[in-house]
């Protein structure tokens, strides 16, 4: 089936080209896995844990079937007697693997944090400052009206970031302002 929406008048139009049965949809579509397993995605390290999802879950390494018809070292190496042995070693040591897991996320959200901070430049206002102040949504009339609107005077600081103003004719404005709505006025 093909949908198309028509941009301007938002007109929805739908053909479909094949009909297909359930059956024949049951027996073409594998669903999720066969997505997981085409990509690789069961297999693939993720850059924060440094483990594939599927060890973590059940505590070995996958092998798709793919690699079972295959000659690949995990399918050679495979020996029946010692597969408990190993098993039971993977099920104890799987609790280790996310605990490694968990302290490399930890390690990668430090990271993530000092580079957002070195990137972020803290902004405060003075007392007297001229600033300009968002625009409220429910003023906001058209999408070329201005977002900003001003000058305003800094009148008082109340909390950290938190600030109450004033128009420049002396009229002070119904209630405080975040610092995120607002910018400093050039004149």
């Amino acid at each position: 089936m093909i949908v198309a929406v028509e941009y301007f008048s938002k007109w929805v139009e739908a053909e479909t080209l094949a009909k297909i049965s359930k059956k024949e949809r049951d027996q073409n579509d594998r669903g999720s896995k066969s997505f997981q397993e085409y990509y690789g995605l069961i297999e693939r390290t993720q850059g924060a844990t440094g483990e594939t999802p599927f060890c973590l879950v059940y505590g070995s390494e996958a092998i798709i079937p793919a690699e079972i018809g295959e000659e690949t070292a995990q399918v050679t190496q495979y020996e029946q007697q010692h597969n408990s042995e190993a098993r039971s070693f993977d099920l104890n040591t799987i609790e280790e693997k996310r605990d490694r897991a968990y302290q490399r996320i930890l390690y990668y959200k430090k990271l993530m944090v000092r580079g957002y901070n070195q990137k972020v430049k803290p902004r405060s206002f003075q007392v007297s400052d001229l600033v300009l102040k968002k625009v409220e949504v429910s003023k906001h009339m058209g999408k070329l009206d201005p977002t900003w609107e001003g000058p305003y005077k800094m009148i008082e600081i109340k909390k950290k970031g938190t600030y109450s103003l004033q128009d420049l004719e002396g009229k002070n404005l119904p209630r405080p302002w975040n610092i995120h709505n607002l910018k400093t006025f050039y004149a």
